[in-house]
């Protein structure tokens, strides 16, 4: 029989970041300017059948009419018949209509998450050469697909994004769902979503170490991008996920390695540890997301033990090297 993890809390630790805006080299790199596809197709619905607008967003957006089209309603082409229909019935839903206005109304101003997204990415090209900065919008899905990313394109849905107090939220969401929803895990989630873009898992999706490490190298990269974001907005973890994870971390891969999770594939098993929900499998009281929470500490350790390049990191797949060099034993 499995034991849960019980310890007692000797010391708990703020959520704080690892630097500040004054310790980033980056904190004056030129702001990314946010494309408002939302704020466009929301003239189209709110006009109902416009051609003049509808010709106006095929000019300027085509290449996010095409991903909200596929990522969104499920349909091919910008040019099919009845796309533009579609488009504007499913955006004219009251409750989802609602909820658009409110949340283009939340961010008409975003010059803060622009400046932060500039400091991100210049460091992400500082690091990546090759890696080019995409074209960036902003779009609503209606709670549906949160990141879009084509080729030299990359959307968030801001209505993921209005707080933990959003009255809509609290008839679709928990409360551990909830701490991701906040403005403070836009820029995150932008750099999360386009390293994941341009290096997709190629491992093994039922085996836990390779799922980890990779995980574990996206946040590594993007707390590195944003010294000044906590590791709690960059984990979507509440002040007390963050100390039961600090706490509770040798425990945590004790438990992890008895029970041979480490490597034996095992999909359903693996998937557990990324998922949202808590981790009532390991603890009553353990939050989730904890396969990306060791992978994280994981690959820091491997990069301080290294002195690898974040470019280098991205390109070593072998995860059983990376554990091993990274010499994780969490005390």
């Amino acid at each position: 029989m499995h034991s849960g993890i019980y310890l007692v809390i000797l010391l708990l630790l703020p959520c704080v970041s690892c630097g500040g805006q004054e310790n980033n080299p980056f904190a004056d790199a030129a702001p990314v300017q946010i494309h408002r596809f939302d704020k466009a197709l929301f003239q189209l619905i709110e006009a109902d059948d416009d051609s003049t607008l509808q010709n106006r967003l095929l000019q300027e957006y085509y290449g996010m009419l095409d991903v909200t089209g596929k990522g969104v309603l499920n349909m091919q082409s910008p040019e099919a018949p009845g796309f533009f229909d579609r488009l504007v019935n499913y955006y004219s839903e009251p409750a989802l209509k609602g909820l658009y206005r409110d949340a283009i109304t939340a961010y008409d101003s975003i010059s803060d998450i622009e400046k932060q997204l500039g400091a991100g990415f210049a460091y992400l090209q500082a690091h990546f050469p090759a890696m080019e900065t995409p074209a960036v919008y902003m779009h609503v899905s209606g709670l549906n697909q949160n990141v879009l990313a084509a080729e030299n394109l990359l959307s968030l849905s801001i209505d993921k994004y209005m707080g933990k107090t959003y009255p809509l939220y609290l008839n679709f969401f928990y409360d551990y769902q909830l701490e991701d929803m906040q403005r403070s895990h836009i820029v995150p989630d932008y750099l999360s979503g386009w390293l994941l873009s341009e290096y997709p898992f190629t491992g093994k999706e039922n085996v836990l170490l390779e799922r980890m490490v990779y995980e574990g190298k996206i946040r590594y990269l993007v707390s590195h991008a944003l010294p000044g974001a906590t590791p709690c907005e960059l984990m979507g973890y509440s002040e007390k996920d963050y100390e039961w994870c600090t706490t509770h971390e040798k425990a945590v891969w004790k438990a992890i390695v008895e029970r041979k999770h480490l490597y034996t594939p095992d999909h359903i098993t693996a998937n557990k540890y990324f998922e949202d929900m808590p981790s009532t499998f390991l603890s009553l009281d353990a939050p989730g997301k904890l396969g990306v929470w060791i992978g994280w500490q994981i690959v820091t350790g491997y990069m301080k033990e290294t002195h690898t390049t974040p470019e280098e990191l991205m390109k070593q797949t072998n995860a059983q090297e990376i554990l091993t060099a990274s010499k994780y034993k969490p005390s």
